[in-house]
């Protein structure tokens, strides 16, 4: 009954399978199409063999397999079609049928069902009814089959009034679980917004005739994806629609593409065609259902007479009409250069979407501004980048037809770029729209709002070209704003903004602010107090639209600190020089208890900022650790490894000695770090202590507990890090040198650090840890025993032997 030899063996099905997929001449939609026709024979054998002549029953290929798009892994969804007349017969065919494909490792989605059955099942699933929507005849019956298709297209078109809503929620559910497809690391081609399962979506809107996808470009983008998917199943051997990223740079490969960038900017593309398509139908849909339920009601009022549709006047040549904004009558796109910004600009100012059929006539008889813009576009533009969240839908209009790559060219070169850093959550083009729409909530607490929308826009336009993004960028910058209409000054501003937007958070975080070396050299690259102004924001914006990791109250804190200090020096006060505070009270307590105990004593205390309302609750900035402890070796290495085995994460350090009063014996060390609860929760302070007494004297075994800890939570297997860097940081300070750890962040790095440092015999007066997402980027003062900096060679030689540590 099954196993067949003539079927799966070498002359049969199978082989002639597996030549049709290593047919590398034959990919993309030829070989869909040849092995969804090579399947159809086989599965066409098979029916005559198990029901010669039979009547009243059909095969029927349903959903992709319908659609004759059989991916090398795909299901077979089949449908086996009978009238009902001989249940027996149809039972046996079944098994005739199914066992084959199962035997040779097929997935296989099958149904039994006659046409009422069938019908009944598509009224209660939806699922159903969509597969249903695609059915094609294989074998048997083809009048049943006729029938069937006619009646399921019937009822969606009867039913669509109710059925496409549903649809909708259904699109919107699962774009809610999986992601938006065009921003994905690891996207699913199938399931994520702007994928394969929202291309079928849109057929079957189609199919109702109520409403229309935009049909340009479609077909590709879906075929695009399938190509992809195609090569996925090849390069894995395995059914997945994951796009992983140990396999992106095998699928673009296979899709004989340069490298796994190229390859997402081709999937991000074909999502963002299909998203903004499905965004225009269901906008279409949204339509027609209101002007149904409305229109009645309206004719009886009217007397039967039909009513032209209410235009209500946004901006010269602009209105509003049906909740979206479309073009006036008068209004001539081929001579009104400035009207697509000026469209663009009333539509996210009233929050509604633009038409796509005006969006598609500007399109059409859009020329590039002259150099520089008029000044009515230069506003225009600042008045779409300030309109807040309705900015990102009516931008993604202009760039769908081409208005924004015309409008800056330069954008071409970041559009659907990805970011292989976990902690952006955007391709680069949408972070720099993201960054604009939160600066346009800093534009009362500058005095630029509009240097501050541009440079918003423009802050990663380098990271389109070789080398450092920041120093291209400026270039960049420096020509697009000239082009924009600003003036000399102006110009200066925005590519000093562009140039240095990373240099607030980045020296907060990783840099000793109490050293004046620090603030003049932030002084000297910003310049002015109304640049500072400025990148203060930015600098804000930026990482809020990068993602929750990117910003905290802590980097917050430390960015006003460190530009409260700049700002005094660029006032024309000097900084103050680094001497260490006299010890608080807290302080001398807790190194008198350490003297006289001989051993650590500790404290934690939670800190928290002011809260912006009155009614709010305080925002926790991390605890405050102390810790006076003897002075001794290996002060370092054991309390950072007894914070990484209570899952503490370390945000800063500071280590010095402490001066003890007249008459006390011995020299104490005090740490002054802050730390945050990995999981929430503190551990008691007492623990702490015990533990850390046990790491001084070496009873506890820190590396053995980390490495049980790992071992306990196995690593995925995934992208191999990239090894350890480790740099010294010139004329960082005058105080002591600076070395720049640059390393996959991981438990206990801080610990391993630390026990390279006491190898090379330094004595590190502070540490400033910074981790975003998989990085960790931690900065160490050093100096020689004496307290003075390390000489060149030296500094060298340190640096170099804590990278083959952490190598190791």
């Amino acid at each position: 009954m099954h196993g067949q030899a003539e079927d799966s063996g070498p002359g049969g099905y199978a082989a002639a399978r597996l030549r049709l997929l290593n047919e590398k001449a034959r990919s993309g939609p030829p070989r869909r199409s040849a092995l969804a026709g090579l399947t159809d024979e086989w599965l066409a054998g098979l029916f005559a063999a198990g029901a010669p002549g039979a009547r009243g029953v059909s095969l029927v290929a349903v959903g992709g397999y319908g659609r004759a798009e059989l991916s090398p892994r795909s299901d077979l969804d089949l449908l086996l079609l009978h009238d009902g007349s001989a249940p027996e017969t149809v039972s046996a065919l079944a098994d005739r049928l199914w066992y084959p494909v199962w035997d040779l490792g097929l997935a296989l989605d099958h149904s039994v069902r006659t046409p009422v059955e069938a019908r009944k099942t598509a009224g209660e699933d939806l699922k159903v009814q969509l597969g249903l929507l695609d059915a094609r005849h294989i074998a048997g019956d083809l009048g049943l089959t006729t029938a069937l298709r006619t009646t399921v297209l019937a009822d969606w078109r009867n039913q669509a009034p109710k059925r496409l809503p549903a649809l909708r929620e259904l699109c919107e559910e699962r774009a809610a679980r999986h992601g938006e497809l065009q921003y994905l690391l690891e996207p699913d081609l199938k399931e994520a917004r702007g994928g394969l399962r929202d291309a079928t979506a849109l057929r079957a809107v189609a199919a109702s005739w109520l409403a229309d996808a935009p049909r340009e470009g479609l077909a590709e983008a879906r075929g695009r994806l399938l190509d992809v998917r195609d090569a996925l199943h090849l390069s894995t051997g395995r059914a997945t629609d994951r796009l992983t990223l140990q396999e992106q740079d095998q699928v673009a490969a296979e899709l004989g593409l340069l490298d796994a960038d190229a390859l997402l900017r081709q999937v991000y593309e074909a999502a963002r065609t299909i998203a903004y398509a499905g965004d225009v139908t269901w906008r279409e849909v949204g339509r027609v259902l209101r002007s149904r339920s409305v229109r009645p009601r309206l004719r009886a009022m009217m007397g039967g007479g039909k009513s032209a549709p209410e235009r209500s006047p946004l901006a010269e040549g602009v209105v509003e009409q049906d909740g979206e904004v479309v073009l006036a009558r008068a209004a001539r796109p081929d001579r009104d250069l400035v009207l697509p910004l000026r469209a663009a600009a009333a539509a996210a100012q009233a929050g509604l979407p633009l038409n796509l059929h005006a969006v598609r006539r500007m399109a059409a008889g859009a020329r590039a501004l002259p150099s520089p813009w008029p000044a009515e576009a230069r506003q225009q533009l600042l008045t779409l980048l300030g309109s807040g969240r309705p900015t990102v839908d009516v931008w993604e209009a202009l760039e769908a037809e081409g208005l924004i790559s015309l409008l800056l060219p330069d954008w071409d070169r970041v559009r659907c770029r990805p970011q292989r850093n976990a902690v952006h959550l955007w391709t680069v083009d949408r972070h720099l729209i993201e960054t604009a729409v939160r600066a346009s909530a800093f534009t009362r607490r500058v005095s630029r709002p509009d240097l501050l929308l541009i440079a918003a826009l423009l802050h990663d336009i380098g990271k389109g070209w070789p080398g450092d993004h920041s120093v291209a960028g400026e270039v960049i910058a420096r020509d697009v704003a000239a082009r924009i209409g600003f003036d000399t000054d102006d110009v200066t501003v925005i590519a000093t903004l562009v140039r240095r937007h990373l240099l607030l958070v980045e020296t907060a975080t990783r840099r000793d602010l109490d050293d004046p070396a620090t603030v003049r050299s932030v002084a000297e690259a910003v310049g002015s107090p109304g640049t500072l102004e400025l990148l203060h924001a930015l600098t804000e914006a930026d990482a809020l639209a990068t993602g929750p990791a990117a910003w905290s109250s802590w980097r917050a804190s430390l960015v006003a600190d460190l530009v409260k200090r700049v700002a005094a020096v660029l006032a024309g006060q000097a900084p103050p020089d680094p001497e260490e505070a006299a010890p608080t009270a807290q302080h001398e307590r807790l190194a008198l208890e350490a003297v006289a105990t001989g051993a650590p004593v500790l404290s934690l205390r939670a800190q928290t900022e002011p809260p912006a309302e009155p009614s709010d609750d305080p925002e926790p900035l991390g605890v405050e650790l102390l810790i006076a402890v003897p002075d001794q070796a290996g002060v370092l290495p054991a309390v950072a490894g007894v914070l990484a085995v209570h899952r503490l994460t370390v945000r800063t350090a500071e280590l010095r000695s402490l001066d003890l009063p007249d008459g006390v014996d011995g020299s104490v060390l005090l740490l002054d770090w802050r730390v945050a609860a990995e999981y929430g929760s503190l551990p008691q302070a007492a623990r702490l202590r015990a533990d850390l007494v046990r790491a001084l004297d070496g009873s506890l075994d820190i590396s053995g507990r980390l490495a049980e800890r790992d071992a306990a939570y196995p690593r995925r297997r995934g992208v191999v890090a990239p090894p350890p860097r480790v740099t010294v940081a010139p004329a960082a300070s005058r105080h002591a040198t600076v070395i720049e750890v640059r390393a996959q962040d991981a438990p206990g790095l801080l610990f391993r650090i630390g026990r390279a440092l006491e190898d090379t015999a330094v004595r590190v007066r502070s540490a400033h840890v910074s981790t975003l997402g998989a990085n960790a980027v931690d900065v160490f003062y050093v100096t020689q025993e004496q307290g003075v900096p390390l000489p060149g060679e030296e500094a060298v030689a340190v640096a170099r032997k804590l990278e083959e540590a952490l190598r190791v």
